[in-house]
């Protein structure tokens, strides 16, 4: 088996995994680096043969940019104080702890190698988190803080981690100089994100095409990423800025097609490149379990102690952090989602898995220091590295669906649906106010505008049942039956359509291009 068979078993993996982890109720993710650790250990599959400068820039934009679809500007500001107290800060207090314990128990490490391993396993990963606490049915507040923790502790993590290497690398280190990086790092990374987000928004109006545009989609987080890498700011945060802006501003309520192939396009994407990460990790654990050469219980030992130092840190930040954020949040009238109880402060402890960053990071420590020196304990820190990885992600994310249901923790289903409910009222008086515009300057049969005026009405109903009375309900019900009888055969009579005219490719003389554009008129006509 050569690299390329590699690829294509990871890709393959990712796809079903997704079916299998909801069969057996198991995050994919978790599965996936278990299905790499597997295969890692199998002798004709080859070790993985990846250069690590290339990891984060081929993985990290395309799993960033389709995390932040799920949120948007509103929520992001909304929830800026519990991100900055959940996250930012929490990585900092992290990154300090795991650099004491690591320059304590680990022979021949440094400050600032220790601190660089802090810096690695600091981040809690924003996909392992969402894709894991997304299929248990959470409440959207706490996915909401998962996700915005997710995304902004990455920046402050590699941005530590590249101040740390620095430092180690060339044997000094400066304090202002490490600020004025951190402080210039954010302002290039949020210049470039906003300019090629104001960029990209104005080429898709241009293009036009879902086709185009959706490629143009795949390329900017690439382009992003590189771009802010290549003027020294964090590729992380321009990423998440130019995503944020397109999110916001690129929204056309009118393109029913390009929104539907978008978000399909974007699922896949998410699925395959989120597998091949999580195998990835596993298929490492080869070669990193290859650098103990003798020392494998020491090794583990140490990757012990580091693991809980990061999982108590957590807990011990978020008790009084959370305690904070909702003090602040009763004395303050701020439309802020934080978590409401103990339980589900216990859900966000457990739910912190270290990922894909941290091991493209732990890959990335440089062999060698500007003296010509080996990096000092490179071995040591990969191999405790991704312990703290397999253990948060296999152990946490194996017993969290668990947790979950023993704790008690379920989605405010009333509150999602009276916001469903409003939504609906409120798509439904636009639609009838829309038709008393038209009525105002066109003149409509009577029949016809009451036929449009129900239909105003079903465009709610539709949505949620419970905007009318018992009797209309019913009433709505009975239509719907027969409007579903009448739907199901008109499937039947399209899908009828479309084999007689797919069968037509293999006729004499038919031309391909023709019977695909008619295809398609009728694959349109079935959608709608």
């Amino acid at each position: 088996m050569d690299q390329l068979a590699l690829l294509f078993a990871l890709l393959l993996g990712a796809v079903v995994t997704v079916p299998l982890g909801e069969r057996l109720r198991l995050p994919a993710p978790v599965l996936m680096t278990l299905a790499g650790i597997v295969l890692a250990f199998v002798p004709i599959v080859p070790n993985v043969d990846v250069p690590p400068e290339f990891i984060l820039p081929l993985l990290l934009p395309p799993l960033l940019y389709a995390s932040v679809q799920r949120t948007s500007w509103r929520q992001f500001t909304a929830n800026i104080r519990p991100i900055l107290l959940l996250a930012v800060a929490l990585v900092f207090v992290t990154t300090a702890a795991v650099a004491a314990v690591a320059n304590a128990i680990v022979p021949g490490v440094p400050v600032a190698a220790a601190v660089a391993l802090g810096a690695l396993v600091a981040p809690p990963d924003p996909v392992a988190a969402t894709a894991v606490a997304g299929s248990l049915g959470l409440p959207r507040r706490l996915v909401s803080i998962l996700e915005g923790e997710g995304l902004f502790n990455d920046v402050t993590a590699i941005v530590l981690y590249h101040v740390a290497i620095v430092a180690a690398v060339s044997g000094s280190f400066s304090w202002p100089t490490a600020a004025g990086e951190l402080v210039l790092s954010a302002v290039v990374a949020v210049a470039v994100g906003l300019a090629l987000g104001w960029l990209s928004n104005k080429l898709m109006g241009l293009l036009g095409d879902a086709t185009l545009q959706i490629g143009l989609s795949l390329m900017v987080p690439f382009v992003s990423y590189v771009l802010a890498e290549e003027l020294k700011g964090s590729g992380v945060l321009a990423v998440l800025t130019t995503a944020l802006f397109l999110a916001e501003h690129a929204a056309d309520a009118d393109d029913v097609m390009g929104r539907l192939a978008g978000n399909t396009f974007w699922e896949i994407v998410d699925t395959l490149v989120t597998g091949v990460a999580f195998g990835l990790i596993g298929l490492e654990l080869h070669n990193v379990f290859g650098t103990a050469d003798g020392r494998e219980a020491q090794m583990l030992g140490w990757g012990a102690a580091i693991t809980g130092v990061v999982v108590v840190v957590r807990l011990l930040w978020l008790m009084p952090a959370t305690w904070l954020a909702k003090r602040l949040h009763t004395l303050r009238d701020y439309n802020e989602e934080i978590p409401v109880s103990w339980r589900e402060t216990v859900v966000m402890w457990w739910s912190g898995m270290r990922g894909v960053v941290s091991v493209a990071l732990a890959l990335a420590i440089p062999l060698k220091t500007d003296s010509g020196a080996d990096f000092p304990a490179r071995d040591e820190i990969v191999f405790i590295a991704f312990a703290v990885i397999l253990a948060t992600l296999v152990l946490q994310g194996l017993t969290l669906p668990w947790l979950v249901r023993r704790l008690g923790v379920r989605a405010d289903a009333d509150a999602e649906r009276e916001l469903e409910r409003r939504l609906a009222l409120r798509a439904a008086k636009a639609a009838k106010h829309r038709l008393r515009e038209i009525e105002a300057v066109e003149e409509l049969p009577e029949d016809i505008s009451e036929r449009l005026l129900r239909r105003a009405y079903d465009i709610g109903v539709r949505i949620s049942p419970d905007i009318v009375d018992e009797e209309r309900r019913e009433w709505f019900a009975r239509r719907v039956d027969r409007m579903r009888t009448v739907q199901r055969i008109q499937r039947e009579m399209l899908s009828a359509a479309r084999h007689e005219v797919l069968s037509a490719r293999n006729e004499p003389g038919a031309d391909p291009e023709v019977v695909d554009r008619v295809l398609r008129h009728l694959d349109v006509h079935s959608l709608r």
